[in-house]
């Protein structure tokens, strides 16, 4: 039986989408995919509807390295709203309950948002992704179904109040800067408990994903109007090269006879992994002349092992 071709064209690389609001990730990373004419597309960690901002969406053999982005330090700028809490955390939710705000200082605030920052432990909302025996939980809470979830540890490593609007339902901006797994809407939540107003985000926006900022972006009616205009070879010089997705790593580069024994699965010694690396670094690797080979991890013995290999286009 022949294999099955994949449609589209073998295009790489990391495209920087300003989500827009009301579209879920996966849509967005389809028809960011249809306008490239790509084969492969994946995205490095979902956006909800109701966000906008920085979607960082891997084509071709840059979806092997997209694990590196879904790890990386994310930003958001949002806007809770004090007094209303709903079941989701988010004000596409049900509401919970609803308290009168008024009393609420910006100073009580100021005191409430120094004990999230650092090292926190937060509990999911019931209206994540997470699973729960291969099960969304957020396919459970719309069934009704609530399940005990276990607190994980994220780290905030700022967070910043914009603006207090006060009232008797009030509005705060904020913007954090916190690690992988970290819940927007909990912070929220766990605010306005803390608070005893209750609270939910409004309005949520990304402004950092890894090392991609939000100046960086193009948006999806933005990139169709360029499509119209042309080939969908016309819009490759809006990718960002595979290796950003581990530009923090070491660059290791091998000679073209050794390059070829790595890309066929080998591990090769490295002078620069064994003076400067340290057993089970990551380290992106380069053939001589510049073409990025894939990331390996360092060996005791100074070699480097294959882990992620870029497939060359003949």
């Amino acid at each position: 039986m022949a294999r099955r071709r994949n449609r589209g064209r073998p295009v790489n690389g990391i495209f920087l989408l300003d989500k827009p609001l009301g579209l879920s990730s996966n849509n967005a990373l389809q028809r960011v995919r249809w306008l490239f004419d790509a084969n492969k597309a994946g995205h490095t960690g979902s956006l909800d509807p109701l966000a906008t901002g920085v979607l960082p969406i891997c084509l071709g053999e840059a979806t092997k390295f997209s694990q590196f982005l879904l790890d990386a330090e994310k930003g958001y700028r949002s806007t809770f709203t004090l007094g209303v809490r709903t079941e989701s955390g988010d004000c596409d939710g049900a509401e919970v309950s609803r308290v009168d705000a008024s009393a609420i200082t910006l100073q009580q605030i100021e005191q409430a948002v120094e004990t999230f920052k650092g090292d926190i432990k937060q509990i999911p909302s019931m209206y994540s992704a997470l699973k729960h025996n291969g099960q969304p939980l957020y396919k459970l809470a719309r069934q009704g179904i609530e399940v005990e979830r276990e607190a994980r540890a994220v780290t905030i490593f700022d967070y910043q109040i914009l603006d207090f609007r006060p009232g008797v339902v009030a509005e705060l901006d904020v913007e954090v800067r916190c690690s992988k797994g970290t819940y927007i809407r909990s912070l929220a939540d766990d605010l306005g408990q803390m608070l005893g107003c209750g609270a939910h985000v409004s309005a949520l926006h990304r402004t950092l994903a890894g090392p991609f900022h939000e100046s960086e972006t193009l948006s999806l009616s933005a990139l169709q109007a360029l499509r119209e205009s042309g080939e969908p070879e016309q819009l490759d010089h809006l990718l960002k090269p595979m290796d950003i997705a581990v530009a923090d790593r070491m660059a290791v580069t091998l000679s073209a006879d050794t390059a070829a024994y790595f890309q066929l699965g080998q591990p090769v010694m490295s002078t620069q992994a064994f003076r400067n690396g340290q057993e089970g670094d990551i380290v992106r690797v380069f053939r001589e002349g510049g073409a990025f080979l894939g990331v390996a991890t360092v060996t005791a013995e100074g070699q480097i092992a294959p882990k992620r290999l870029v497939v060359e286009s003949r």
